[in-house]
């Protein structure tokens, strides 16, 4: 089988331990590729590779960096389609739901690119007398980042764009489940101009991980994935001094206000929910049916649900593909074998290609779950919709705000001041007014609050640039020779 590379100082670079991780294809439930799991020393030479190439790197000029961005802009725009292709073929996910990602991975780019506008400092001329002090934005250093197989090409892009554009190297540990699109887009960052070193790919496990978080030359750390993980990768790269982002999991609610377009909602349910077969951070999980819009709306995303093709990446009538694994797979099945006192209302265990030999499952419906119960509870990420009923909008709002999870959620609604009210209750990082997926555009900032976000800054965007850069205070006085004296005493500002 065809082995996946590192890349180290600009060019693929074979595995060398035993420890051997398959890549599936989910569709056929076939292992089609694998990775050798980079051991602590391959670790160690990729950061070696990247802090040997900083100094040149940071000491290039801001337009200099801006043009790397925006000619791999234009490197990862041609190469669309063979990306797409990559992803569906190791995540599973259709042609267009991983053209989708692209998208926004390009989103991000763009910033990037544009990005030496916001790495302005500030100047205040004579604060004292003869004094000038003024403010300058400089990079960390090495960065890394750690990301999900969920999406692996916007992932990174959210942060490796940022981070290199700021003057800092990178070394990125992509999922092990589908690695390739890492490799895909360190060679068009060569073709565009970057210096070798200044991004570097480790393929692995634990083991490349715990390298990065322990590793005294790496700076920052960047991840994304479960909330036990980030707590975990948030506690250990702080213990060592570095900073760190690590965002979490997510239980995302959806409320449906009884004056809603039933339609609508049920059309943005139906999206947000089983779109790359849940397995999205920003996925919607629980509708919230509020008063008597719940009869109405279950019976609406029903109709809906039957009319999903389920199949492979291959073919082009499919809209929703299998999920990571096997694993994964019969986990989320799970819960629908045991619902408890939930009404099982569409079963995807019973969905025409769930039987093939791949990771399939199909859209699942389970309604008039109750708060206590692990459907509600769990972060399932799979295509399992919950639906509560509650009595009124402060019941609503009362599930969104103590839930662990606050990485999005979204209300329905015809009334805007109601709407307004929500975005003022929720307790959330990201909020969608009849926009069930409220992902940020590049130029804000992508993160949530509670348990979905370890860390002070949220990921991409002017937050992005934050965290990948350090200020620096300059106070300047340049003192005429006939002037000069001693001073024993505090500076005055006059």
């Amino acid at each position: 089988m065809r082995e996946i590379n590192h890349w180290i100082r600009g060019t693929a670079t074979p595995g060398t331990s035993d420890t051997k991780l398959d890549v599936f294809d989910p569709a056929t439930g076939e292992p089609q590729a694998y990775v050798l799991a980079a051991t602590a020393a391959e670790t160690g030479a990729a950061v070696a590779a990247a802090k040997e190439a900083f100094p040149g790197w940071r000491a290039a000029s801001l337009s200099r960096r801006a043009e790397v961005m925006f000619r791999f802009r234009e490197l990862v725009d041609a190469n669309r389609k063979e990306i797409a292709a990559l992803i569906s073929s190791e995540h599973g996910k259709t042609v267009a739901d991983a053209s989708g990602e692209l998208a926004r991975g390009l989103e991000n780019i763009e910033f990037a690119a544009g990005a030496p506008h916001l790495l302005k400092g500030g100047y205040s001329e004579q604060a004292a007398t003869g004094v000038d002090v003024y403010s300058i934005r400089q990079p960390l250093g090495v960065v890394a980042g750690i990301t999900p197989f969920n999406f692996p090409a916007m992932v990174p892009l959210w942060m490796l764009c940022n981070a290199l554009v700021c003057g800092n190297t990178f070394v990125l540990k992509p999922s092990e489940k589908d690695p390739s699109v890492s490799l895909l887009l360190a060679d068009l960052l060569r073709q565009a101009g970057l210096p070798d070193g200044a991004f570097n790919v480790v393929q692995g496990d634990r083991v490349a991980v715990e390298t990065l978080l322990d590793h005294p030359d790496v700076e920052a750390i960047s991840f994304v994935g479960s909330t036990a993980v980030a707590k975990s990768i948030y506690e250990r790269g702080t213990r060592n001094g570095k900073r760190v982002q690590a965002l979490g999991g997510a239980k995302n609610h959806m409320v449906v206000l009884p004056d809603a377009d039933i339609g609508s909602a049920a059309d943005a349910a139906v999206s947000a929910g089983y779109g790359s077969a849940g397995e999205r951070c920003m996925a919607v999980s629980v509708v919230v049916a509020v008063g008597d819009s719940g009869d109405p709306l279950v019976d609406a995303i029903q109709k809906r649900i039957g009319r999903i093709q389920v199949g492979p990446a291959t073919d082009p009538s499919a809209e929703m593909g299998p999920l990571i694994s096997r694993e994964h797979r019969d986990r989320v099945a799970g819960y629908l074998a045991d619902p408890g006192p939930a009404e099982v209302v569409v079963d995807g265990r019973d969905a025409p290609c769930t039987g093939g030999p791949g990771f399939f499952l199909g859209a699942s419906l389970v309604d008039k779950v109750p708060p206590d119960s692990p459907l509600y509870t769990d972060e399932i990420f799979g295509p399992v919709l919950s639906v509560v009923r509650v009595d009124t909008y402060d019941e609503a709002v009362e599930l969104v705000n103590t839930n662990p999870y606050g990485n999005g959620t979204a209300i329905f609604t015809r009334d805007g001041g109601a709407a307004r009210r929500f975005q003022y209750d929720a307790v959330c990082g990201m909020v969608g007014v009849n926009v069930p997926v409220p992902v940020p555009v590049a130029y804000y900032s992508f993160g949530g609050w509670k348990s979905s976000l370890f860390g002070d800054l949220h990921m991409y965007g002017p937050e992005g640039l934050q965290f990948y850069t350090r200020t620096k205070v300059v106070t300047s006085r340049w003192p005429d020779p006939a002037t000069s004296r001693v001073d024993l005493g505090f500076p005055k500002v006059r």
